[in-house]
């Protein structure tokens, strides 16, 4: 077995190391299987593909036509679809210099999504529209990634109304493996 977690895609061994209870293969997305998406009606014939190659080619010398054909391909999708992939796509880029790219174009050519979420923020009054919207956003991503949602793990981010907890828990939620993950940061 490993100690911590594993870097790559190795089958990850649970039990007796010649009979184990369990293997599991685990999916590892990176820049060395994730197609670049820079064509828009590529990126919009998959977008959650295309938001997984602008984040695992962050850092690539070609992330500006990566951004922009996704830009593209979320103008011409439904609007609250595409508000969740542009910020699950701001999240995913982290600290790095792609994310200002991808706020110029949120600014420009995304300012439809934008304005939403800067509205949100501004008027205090919508607080709690906020709190809801970030809760759907949560259980969103995580049905997108396919991470299963147990009913008291929904309840306790249904519940929540502290929007900090909730920012935490969404950008947990762009790569945990699970809802505990997402919820307790493990």
């Amino acid at each position: 077995m490993h100690s911590g977690q594993p870097s790559r895609a190795e089958p990850i061994r649970i039990g007796l190391d010649k009979h184990p209870s369990l293997v599991v293969h685990p999916l590892v997305l990176g820049p060395h299987n994730v197609p670049m998406v820079m064509e828009a009606a590529r990126a919009a014939e998959d977008i959650p593909m295309a938001v997984f190659s602008a984040i695992t080619h962050s850092n690539d010398h070609d992330i500006a036509a990566i951004l922009e054909a996704l830009a593209e391909a979320l103008r011409a999708t439904d609007a609250d679809a595409a508000a969740v992939f542009a910020e699950f796509t701001e999240a995913g880029l982290g600290a790095t210099p792609a994310r200002e790219i991808w706020r110029n174009l949120m600014g420009t050519g995304l300012s439809h999504f934008r304005g939403f979420v800067a509205e949100s923020f501004r008027d205090e009054g919508r607080a709690e529209g906020r709190v809801e919207g970030r809760v759907e956003d949560i259980l969103r991503i995580l049905e997108v990634r396919g991470v299963a949602v147990p009913d008291e793990a929904r309840q306790r981010i249904s519940s929540c109304t502290d929007l900090a907890v909730l920012d935490v828990w969404f950008e947990r939620a762009v790569t945990a493996a699970t809802a505990d993950a997402v919820l307790d940061g493990g």
